[in-house]
């Protein structure tokens, strides 16, 4: 990627994520023209799709006064639309942000348990962002944020096969031998895992750090497949998501992504 002029780094705590569900149908119930619901607000960065369909269910969506009773209502815009009373303005385009997540916080919204989550860390001016995918609350490192809820869809899906790239600290013995079996893919408790590239980089007696590229991002893939092998995971750090690097960002910085690179990196997903 080109360089250009030094990034805004955000650093302080940030505004709460609103909530979502998703797509009405019609009032009338005859075709329209148009994109779901749900698809529409999850662009406008209210939630996600699912999401936006427990608001439908739970009646927080209007459009023109009256409850939207279904996720299938077909819009062209969001012109009338309201979310707990409030207008849902048009949706502006994608951002994108690289946020260093520290370790200790949940990849949520809220915690009822009283748990930090991340957007105790994000700054309180920061704009309404959601998480691309999620870190385990011990994982620290790269967490894409975004504006938009449909790019968001986009980034998880595990068709489009986007790479992820992890760093973990290790306490036990383990061979570059059999990492390397884990790139015909592996079955752990009835679970598989698809094919995995990993390196062991450096050792200091049964301490050692290894590297892990992976492209589906099960829950806590990495720790239960070291784990698999009799090892100890101290510390697991994500350093890159796609083509899009943790770099020298600071814990509990955030920094948004130039929009031409942005732009590029969609361009190939299609």
């Amino acid at each position: 990627m080109t360089e250009e002029k030094p990034a805004k780094i955000y650093r302080a705590k940030p505004t709460p994520v609103a909530k979502a569900s998703a797509e009405p149908k019609t009032p009338t119930g005859e075709a329209r023209e148009g994109q779901r619901i749900a698809k529409l607000l999850a662009r406008a960065g209210v939630a996600s799709r699912r999401e936006i369909e427990r608001m439908i269910e739970a009646g927080r969506i209007s459009l023109n006064g009256d409850l939207v009773e279904h996720p299938s209502l077909l819009l062209k815009n969001l012109t009338g639309i309201t979310v707990d009373g409030n207008q849902v303005a048009e949706p502006s385009p994608a951002k994108l942000f690289r946020f260093h997540k520290p370790n200790g916080y949940l990849t949520a919204e809220r915690d009822f348990s009283g748990k930090k989550t991340i957007y105790d860390v994000l700054p309180k001016d920061m704009e309404r962002v959601m998480p691309i995918g999620r870190l385990d609350m011990n994982t620290e490192g790269l967490l894409l944020m975004t504006t938009d809820g449909e790019f968001k869809r986009e980034m998880e899906l595990p068709k489009n096969g986007i790479e992820r790239t992890y760093r973990a600290r290790t306490f036990g013995d383990i061979s570059q031998n059999q990492l390397e079996e884990l790139y015909r893919g592996i079955t752990i408790d009835g679970m598989h895992y698809s094919p995995i590239t990993a390196n062991l980089e450096r050792r200091t007696g049964r301490n050692q750090w290894i590297e892990m590229t992976l492209t589906e991002g099960k829950n806590r893939e990495v720790r239960k497949v070291l784990e698999h092998f009799g090892l100890e995971v101290s510390r697991l750090i994500r350093t890159r998501y796609g083509p899009f690097m943790l770099g020298d960002l600071q814990k509990g910085e955030i920094e948004v992504v130039r929009q031409h690179d942005l732009v590029q990196f969609r361009k190939s997903l299609k």
